[in-house]
């Protein structure tokens, strides 16, 4: 079974362009995601992302991160 969660993200304008670009007609923005990263390394792709996203409360953030941490080690 599949959970849906709607999240909400903020992309510039000319990355959204590029997007859609490689987007396929009949697939969602979630299956775009899915493909683009599929089998690659989940830190190389940090690093790339690296310096372009932009946090609008990082330390709210962190300190969920942190709260969520806590709560698997329990």
């Amino acid at each position: 079974m599949c959970n849906i969660l709607t999240k909400t993200i903020t992309i510039r304008d000319e990355v959204y362009k590029k997007l859609l670009k490689v987007k396929r007609e009949d697939e969602s923005f979630s299956k775009l995601f899915e493909r683009l990263v599929e089998g690659m390394n989940p830190v190389e792709n940090l690093m790339k992302l690296r310096g372009c996203v932009e946090f609008k409360d990082k330390d709210k953030m962190l300190f969920e991160i942190n709260a969520l941490r806590t709560e698997r080690r329990l």
